[in-house]
């Protein structure tokens, strides 16, 4: 008798364990569709279980983690974890998927040019190329309307007074106490950085902010600039939650390694 039962127990938790697997599937393949739309790689013919463990994970674990992001933010958030990573055909394919969930081609390109201080102008450059390959077979016309709103007398003041915004008064003396020789860099930090991307219209700085903690931790090995933009953030209006969502957004394009050195910033910062 004691042998029945056990044999009943164990049918019924492997069908609860396949049940539970199936719904899981359902649930990724109905999340793809909705936001990928008919994007398909040759992935899905050359290496199906690879694509079926990363679209569970990312379209069912991930993407139902929680509620705290819009798909607009999952899906900017994307881009800047690809572009980080250089992957042209992912960038391509999820300006598509952007547009399908209705993030509109300005707070695309927008995301690809807030990387620029931070990735370097070759890896943004690169992006730039995959989005505008994806918006040619969109039909979308480039190039877009102009964001930015500084002039190169105001580039400086304007990002500076931004930096004061996010990272406090004492930025004001970053220039002054900066080392002889090593000023120039921190003029530059106030009026390229700040002054000519963070100025722009098309993204709010809250989600320019929110993007930058993203990008800064899917590069790696920035940890004191991870630090200082999660201070950033709170001062922006993102809490510890929003960040704790964005980096488990990025997860499956940063991996692991990363993704903790980045929460363990959060829980430092985030007390």
């Amino acid at each position: 008798l004691k042998l029945f039962v056990i044999i009943l127990l164990i049918m019924f938790i492997g069908q609860d364990i396949e049940a539970q697997e199936q719904n899981r599937q359902q649930i990724a393949d109905s999340t793809y569709a909705r936001i990928m739309g008919d994007t398909t790689s040759n992935l899905y013919q050359c290496d199906p279980e690879f694509m079926k463990i990363m679209d569970n994970f990312i379209y069912g674990d991930v993407y139902h983690f929680n509620d705290v992001l819009t798909d607009r933010q999952r899906e900017l958030i994307t881009l800047v974890a690809l572009t980080a990573n250089q992957d042209m055909s992912g960038i391509s394919e999820h300006t598509k998927a952007a547009l399908n969930v209705g993030v509109t081609p300005v707070e695309i390109k927008e995301t690809i040019y807030q990387c620029t201080p931070y990735m370097g102008l070759s890896k943004a450059s690169m992006a730039l190329d995959a989005v505008n390959f994806a918006f040619a077979n969109a039909g979308i016309s480039v190039p877009l309307e102009s964001q930015s709103t500084v002039t190169e007398d105001t580039r400086y003041n304007d990002g500076l007074e931004i930096q004061v915004r996010f990272f406090g008064e004492g930025m004001r003396n970053a220039h002054a106490n900066a080392p002889e020789g090593q000023k120039h860099i921190s003029d530059y930090l106030s009026a390229m950085c700040f002054g000519d991307f963070y100025t722009r219209k098309g993204l709010d700085l809250k989600d320019r902010e929110l993007l930058t903690f993203c990008m800064l931790s899917a590069l790696g090995g920035c940890e004191p600039q991870v630090k200082a933009h999660i201070s950033g953030n709170l001062n922006a209006g993102n809490n510890k939650e929003t960040l704790i969502a964005a980096i488990t957004q990025a997860l499956p394009f940063i991996g692991y390694p990363r993704t903790l050195n980045a929460i363990a910033c959060i829980n430092e910062i985030c007390k």
